[in-house]
């Protein structure tokens, strides 16, 4: 049987040396756009008869997806046994349910998409919050997560001798908790009302035994930023120390990380899911680690 190769799709560069170190194969695939933007792919190396492994980063999936599927349909075209999909960030997972009359619910639409492209999946720390796993939202497409927290947790006991794991609410609880376990640290989860897009209320903890603590603020994804500052903010005014923050996928949009510093951040730090300036915390052993446990199932 033919060893596997993976390719890297663009904006998953960063990963490649995890997927090397753990004895993948990489393979050459020539990313471009024609002049009115479409996409253009191509693979350089014979995969007939090979599992192929796409790494591929889907922030901003609008700009992204076309290269991944083209990457899988040119690979199968070409006789691949198989092919993996092993994303960082999967998006669209947030709109788990229809909002509003005429919505659609995009994560299972999204889901389908790549189900006709893909054997399996494997993806880190998803957002599923109204679903209980992956399963229920790709159906009959094997699809594993893969989690941060042991990432995480290794930064956090390397970084600080007394940390306060601090969750903005309900939904980071099961990472805070989590890493709380493995650390030995004291958490706090918190209650967080939202009044809309970019405006929240949370329902701030007083300092008491915790003065002596670094907190560190932990979330899934920040995007605008706006939870994770009103936090960081928050906890400064109750004479907490000032806080850490930590996400899974740093997506940072509208100027989130000048947003956090400006609250009173002391320190940003994300695993690299999403390739960005704060990345402190390497997952691609991890991911890697799973797509190894994913292939010829």
């Amino acid at each position: 049987m033919k060893p596997a190769i993976f390719f890297v799709t663009p904006g998953a560069e960063h990963l490649a040396p995890a997927f090397r170190a753990a004895g993948l194969a990489q393979g050459t695939c020539e990313f471009r756009k024609f002049p009115d933007r479409e996409s253009c792919v191509r693979i350089l190396d014979d995969v007939a008869g090979r599992c192929v492994v796409l790494v591929s980063a889907l922030n901003d999936p609008d700009q992204r997806l076309m290269s991944v599927l083209l990457a899988a349909g040119a690979a199968r075209a070409h006789g691949a046994r198989e092919v993996g999909l092993a994303i960082g960030y999967l998006p669209y997972m947030r709109q788990d349910i229809a909002f509003q009359q005429g919505e659609p619910v995009s994560a299972v639409h999204f889901a389908r998409i790549l189900s006709q492209f893909a054997d399996w999946i494997v993806t880190m720390d998803p957002h599923l919050h109204r679903f209980g796993s992956l399963g229920e939202v790709f159906g009959h497409v094997p699809a594993r997560r893969v989690t941060a927290v042991p990432a995480i947790s290794d930064w956090i006991i390397s970084a600080f001798t007394r940390p306060l794991i601090i969750g903005p609410d309900s939904e980071s609880g099961q990472w805070v908790n989590a890493i709380a376990e493995r650390t030995g640290a004291p958490a706090l989860v918190l209650e967080k009302t939202r009044t809309g897009d970019r405006s929240v209320r949370i329902n701030l903890p007083e300092v008491g035994p915790y003065g002596d603590h670094q907190p560190v603020i932990v979330d899934d994804i920040v995007s605008t930023g706006t939870t994770m500052a009103k936090l960081v903010s928050g906890l400064r005014t109750k004479g907490f120390r000032p806080p850490v923050c930590c996400c899974v996928h740093a997506l940072f949009v509208e100027g989130a990380q000048q947003k956090l510093l400006e609250a009173g951040a002391v320190q940003i730090a994300s695993c690299d899911t999403v390739s960005h300036p704060s990345n402190r915390i390497g997952i691609g052993k991890l991911l890697a680690e799973a797509v190894q446990a994913s292939l010829g199932r």
